[in-house]
């Protein structure tokens, strides 16, 4: 009996997400704001310069910094969308606070406190807006969100796009300001160096990158979202897990006196996002946070080794802190404090710009990340 035929790799750009080509455009888009930011100076203002490139946007504003990002969710309302056409359930609160964590945890890598968000709403046309429940469900986690994190609703835009969104779909975005008071806080890695402990925050699951790559492997299963992938938990429900809102941790962190020298939101390009700093660093992971059970299920269904699934998800580690090693214990106590697990997971040493996951022999070097 011939043995059954090998299902091949399923890969992020196989799903159709290419950040060689994506890259890019960022960069040159960097490259031509750059030259607006001259323009802040006949108001009074001044750009902080080394926040081109960084998480967040950063103003010296005189007694304070400003910092500003805008995010957009991403196709994560598709899983959403085909998860209520089976279950019958509204997933839209867990939704709107993915939205609102793709650029409040963000904006917290610059040392910021979340100020302000802003909502953008964009469906396919009015008859979206037709479903209550999954309306409300909406308005509601949007409005749980904004309490966890402290920040005031401040608005936003709900227009219907017919012919550019999908009928039927929405597209979600936040935008997000917020002070870094007092200046100290600010969080740009000028102190980044040799010697510093790295601090992972656990994930709650996919978070909301990698979901093209999630939807592709879906179409593959025989059961789809309806697969068990473990302890009677479906594929469909634990993409849905909302993503981890880590401002509470980094305010919890500046009222303990413990300013990091850098901070990275591991989103896409995965583990790669350790080494987002420009400086010329090692960093050497020596311990490993447990993957959750979707993203464990995800590798082994799509076929990926481990350079490629930590290259790519955030395989269970959605916030790194660099800290100074003296602090690392205490703000791993803070953190599991706030019910989110953390772990000193490595240090950074001098040395070519690479990430070096020990544990699984993979390394990335400095030119699998071009983000500037």
């Amino acid at each position: 009996m011939s043995s059954p035929t090998p299902v091949p790799p399923l890969t992020y750009e196989q799903a159709g997400v290419n950040y060689d080509l994506i890259d890019p455009l960022k960069i040159a888009a960097q490259r031509a704001a750059a030259q607006t930011g001259a323009h802040l100076g006949g108001h009074g203002f001044s750009e902080v310069a080394a926040s081109r490139g960084e998480s967040a946007y950063v103003v010296d504003v005189g007694p304070m910094y400003l910092a500003s990002i805008v995010e957009c969710l991403g196709t994560k309302t598709l899983v959403a969308d085909d998860m209520a056409r089976l279950t019958g359930k509204s997933y839209y609160d867990g939704i709107a606070q993915d939205t609102i964590a793709m650029a409040v945890n963000d904006l917290i890598t610059v040392g910021a406190t979340p100020l302000v968000v802003q909502a953008y709403w964009a469906a396919g046309g009015s008859d979206w807006f037709k479903d209550a429940a999954r309306a409300q469900a909406l308005v509601a986690g949007w409005k749980k969100a904004c309490d966890t994190c402290r920040v005031a609703w401040g608005g936003g835009e709900t227009p219907a796009l017919a012919g550019i969104v999908a009928d039927g779909r929405v597209d979600l975005a936040a935008s997000c300001t917020g002070i870094v008071s007092p200046k100290t806080r600010l969080s740009l890695g000028d102190k980044l160096g040799a010697g510093d402990a790295i601090v992972l925050l656990a994930s709650s699951g996919i978070h909301a990158n990698g979901l093209s790559l999630a939807r592709k492997l879906a179409e593959r299963l025989p059961e789809g979202y309806n697969t068990d992938i473990g302890g009677g938990l479906k594929y469909g429900e634990a993409l849905l897990a909302p993503t981890v809102l880590y401002s509470p941790v980094t305010e919890a962190l500046a009222a303990a006196g413990i300013v990091p020298h850098y901070s990275a939101n591991v989103t896409g390009h995965g583990w790669r996002k350790l080494m987002r700093h420009p400086k010329a660093l090692t960093y050497r992971i020596t311990a490993l946070p447990p993957k959750t059970a979707v993203l464990d299920f995800m590798q082994r269904e799509c076929g990926l080794d481990d350079h490629e699934a930590y290259g790519t998800l955030n395989m269970g580690a959605g916030f790194a802190l660099y800290l100074d090693a003296a602090d690392a214990s205490k703000a791993v106590e803070i953190a599991q404090g706030l019910g989110i697990p953390a772990l000193i997971a490595g240090h950074i040493e001098q040395g070519a710009k690479r990430v070096v996951i020990e544990p699984l022999g993979v390394e990335f070097g400095g030119d699998e990340l071009q983000l500037r």
